[in-house]
């Protein structure tokens, strides 16, 4: 189960300890592929810093979202960020005029495993017209997407 922290309307924090050693949880989040089996997403390239990666979700009745990143921060082996546009699931609008949010992912070993917090922030920025929405879909999005990498990491 994760932890989450969310008194802060700019960001959303989730926070869960990974049966499984620093190297592996690294490893699958910043291996596009193996990201990708674990977020459901087909990634066109690896992830490299200042390189936008996009790809298809390929979560049952998402496969019309795109997923677009660009990678700003690869420091093994504790932290991976990006900036993308949350909740940008609407085929029929343009999201490239609206501000990014940045998602960061924070390692730490803990005995018994790994400690991944992942922190996105940046919501207060967004249109008012979407911004709530965007937040309450990516905190939940984050606790079932910590969850898909503690099953990948674990089993």
């Amino acid at each position: 189960m994760t932890t989450a922290t969310t008194d802060d309307p700019d960001r959303v924090t989730r926070t869960l300890l990974m049966r499984a050693p620093l190297a592996r949880v690294w490893a699958a989040l910043t291996d596009h592929a193996t990201f990708g089996t674990w977020f459901r997403a087909r990634l066109d390239r690896p992830f490299a810093v200042g390189a936008t990666v996009t790809g298809n979700i390929t979560h049952c009745g998402y496969e019309h979202v795109r997923f677009e990143a660009e990678v700003v921060a690869i420091e093994p082996p504790t932290r991976f960020a990006f900036r993308w546009h949350p909740y940008a699931i609407d085929p029929a609008v343009d999201y490239a005029s609206e501000p990014t949010t940045l998602v960061e992912f924070a390692l730490a070993e803990e005995a018994g495993g790994t400690r991944v917090t992942v922190i996105e922030s940046g919501f207060a920025r967004l249109p008012a017209s979407r911004r709530d929405l965007a937040f309450r879909m990516n905190d939940a999005g984050w606790a079932a997407q910590l969850g898909n990498l503690a099953a990948h990491v674990e089993g």
